[in-house]
C-alpha cells in the first residue's frame, strides 16, 4: 500500500504479517480514527509460518490493512527465521524512519516465545537510535541524502509472554475491528476445515484468549478492553493530574 505523503505519525514494525494484528491492531485502528497518519512495515513475509505461505500472507496482510484503515504498508522481505542484526538491515530500517519520520515507533516484544520477535525488536530499537544520527548517510527512493531523524518514543507492543504495561490503551470502542482484521489472516487462526499443520494459533481457543487479554489489560484501566505497551524509556508527564 502506497502513499503520496510519506510522513506517519505512528510506525508500526512487525517481525511478520499478523503480529500487529495480534498484539496492537485495535490501537492503530483508534488513532486512523483519531486522525492520526498510521502505517505498517512488516520485516517478513512469515514464509517459515507451517500453515500458508508468503504470497497468501501478503494477501491476508492487505486485506487486514484495508480493515484497519491504515495509510500505509509495506513488507521488507527479510529471511523469515534467519534475518540478522546487521549493517545491510539496520540501514534498510533507519532509511523507512526517516522516510516516514514518525514520532512513536512500536514494535515487537523484547522477549517471547517465537526467537524473530526479540530479534527484530532489538533492530528497530537501535535503527531509531542510529537514524537520529546525522554521520549515518542514507538516500531516498530518488537518490537524495535524507536528513536525521529520531522518533520521540519507541513502544513494544505484548505479544505471546506475559509482560506488565508500562501503560493501556482504552480499545473498547475497536475490538470488533481488531478480529476482523486478525480473521483476514484466515491462514493462521483456527479454521474447522484445515488439514493443514495445527499450531499453538490454530486452536479454537486462541482467538478467545486475545479477548481475555485484552479484557485483563482493560481491567486494569477499568474500561472492557485494553492493549497494553512497554515503554523503553520514562514517558514526560506535563500535568499530573492529567488522567
Amino acid at each position: 500500500m502506497e502513499s503520496l505523503n510519506k510522513k506517519l505519525d505512528i510506525l508500526a514494525f512487525a517481525a511478520h504479517p499478523d503480529d500487529t494484528e495480534i498484539a496492537c491492531s485495535a490501537t492503530l485502528a483508534k488513532h486512523v480514527d483519531m486522525g492520526y497518519r498510521v502505517g505498517v512495515i512488516d520485516l517478513t513475509a512469515g514464509e517459515l509460518g507451517s500453515r500458508g505461505n508468503a504470497a497468501l500472507r501478503l494477501q491476508e496482510s492487505d486485506k487486514a490493512t484495508k480493515i484497519l484503515g491504515l495509510h500505509h504498508r509495506e513488507n521488507l522481505n527479510f529471511a523469515d527465521g534467519f534475518f540478522q542484526h546487521n549493517r545491510e538491515n539496520l540501514l534498510k530500517i533507519i532509511e523507512k524512519i526517516r522516510t516516514h519520520k514518525p514520532k512513536i515507533v512500536l514494535c515487537n516484544a523484547t522477549h517471547d516465545r517465537h526467537p524473530d520477535h526479540a530479534r527484530a525488536s532489538k533492530l528497530v530499537s537501535d535503527a531509531c537510535f542510529y537514524s537520529g544520527l546525522v554521520r549515518i548517510e542514507t538516500e531516498n527512493e530518488h537518490g537524495d541524502l535524507q536528513e536525521a531523524h529520531r522518533p520521540k518514543q519507541v513502544f513494544y507492543y505484548i505479544q505471546d509472554y506475559d509482560q506488565k504495561p508500562d501503560f493501556v490503551i482504552d480499545v473498547s470502542a475497536y475490538m470488533d475491528k481488531k478480529m476482523q482484521a486478525l480473521q483476514a489472516f484466515s491462514s493462521q487462526f483456527y479454521q474447522p476445515n484445515s488439514t493443514e499443520k495445527e499450531t499453538p494459533l490454530t486452536m479454537p481457543h486462541y482467538l478467545d484468549f486475545l479477548q481475555g487479554r485484552a479484557r485483563h489489560f482493560g481491567r486494569m484501566i477499568f474500561v472492557e478492553f485494553g492493549e497494553g505497551f512497554v515503554a523503553q524509556q520514562p514517558l514526560e508527564i506535563k500535568d499530573i493530574t492529567a488522567f
